[in-house]
């Protein structure tokens, strides 16, 4: 069927005597849900998602319904969905019955022992996952990034990848957490230079909480290297030529380097220019912050196959209260949905003749 619509669609603008047309689009979501456990104990949740301390499976499908309701308040509805703070693959699951539109495809990654992981619930085919562990001065950071290969069935770019993270809070200190940050971005830089080797025309889209401002080395002094730099003078200086543990930025479109060399693995940033200024997907201390992103590769950037179009964020209703801003979840009371707001890009199919 997918090979009869685009053979009647070319035939459709050969008549027409069109070069270029959009007949498909591809939503991604990336949203930290704030701590969403399932209704069994299994002595590893936190203190106020225990049985003993009244959570229980119905608060749970309560929680579950919000979910879902408020996501198809989402036009258009997000084809895949990345997730942060979920207990276990059975929060896909029911996600999943909860949903429209055939969500079949699903994966969790979290280490042993850990409370949350990361999960990425899709309407597309997972063709192949990995789960990445970090490790730093010989101990395992709580949360693996989890690799999955997206085959969306498009005859161009059909394939892509997405890494679903959740890097480490910077509770202990921003600078003194800051190397944590960093070695996840040298998993994934690894990753990215080994898939690039063996298929130099597969697409990457990083999405997920990174607790990492997009400009986060200027808001953190310009003194340092964080694990998200810009493509700046300045973070040249500083980071020096080698990339090893920071990923660079930009807002170039595609994204290739300017002041690093031409080697550097450059991504692009929506929150650089196309998402409106002073806005954000977390509110702390009366200031936004944009700790939730999508960072995505050149492959998105051609004139056929896959192409970035826009990128916005979930900040209306139920996702924000009155005050404009987003409501953290309270399983006492089972007000309010998540402390942060999802953030969504979409792609679109597009068919050069």
């Amino acid at each position: 069927m997918k090979k009869l619509y685009v053979s009647v669609l070319l035939i459709f603008l050969l008549f027409a005597g069109c070069d270029v047309r959009e007949p498909e689009i591809i939503t991604l979501m990336t949203w930290n849900v704030h701590n969403l456990f399932d209704g069994k104990d299994d002595g590893f949740e936190y203190p106020d998602f225990r049985q003993q301390s009244g959570w229980s499976a119905e608060k749970y499908m309560g929680r579950i319904n919000s979910i879902s309701t408020a996501i198809r308040q989402i036009e258009p509805l997000p084809d895949i969905i990345v997730f942060q703070e979920i207990e276990s693959h059975q929060i896909l699951e029911d996600l999943a019955d909860t949903m429209p539109r055939g969500y079949f495809w699903s994966h969790f990654a979290n280490n042993s022992g850990s409370a949350i992981g990361v999960g990425i619930l899709s309407r597309f085919e997972i063709a192949e996952f990995r789960t990445h562990s970090i490790s730093i001065d010989s101990i395992t950071i709580p949360r693996p990034i989890l690799e999955v290969r997206i085959n969306s069935g498009f005859s161009d770019n059909s394939e892509f990848i997405v890494f679903a993270c959740h890097w480490k809070s910077k509770i202990g200190g921003e600078d003194e957490t800051e190397k944590n940050r960093r070695a996840s971005v040298r998993v994934i830089l690894r990753r990215i230079r080994e898939i690039w080797e063996a298929e130099p025309d597969l697409g990457i889209v990083i999405a997920g909480d990174l607790n990492e401002n997009y400009n986060e080395f200027f808001r953190r002094g310009s003194n340092m290297v964080t694990a998200l730099l810009l493509d700046d003078p300045l973070c040249t200086l500083i980071a020096g030529a080698k990339q090893t543990d920071f990923i660079v930025i930009t807002d170039n479109k595609p994204p290739e380097p300017v002041y690093f060399p031409k080697e550097t693995i450059v991504l692009f940033s929506p929150w650089i220019n196309d998402l409106p200024a002073d806005t954000g997907t977390y509110f702390y201390k009366n200031n936004w912050e944009t700790l939730d992103q999508f960072l995505i590769s050149h492959h998105f950037f051609g004139r056929k196959g896959l192409i970035y179009k826009t990128a916005f964020i979930g900040d209306f209703a139920p996702f924000i209260n009155i005050n404009g801003v987003p409501v953290p979840y309270n399983p006492r009371t089972g007000y309010g949905l998540s402390d942060h707001l999802p953030l969504l890009i979409i792609f679109s199919l597009q068919l050069q003749l």
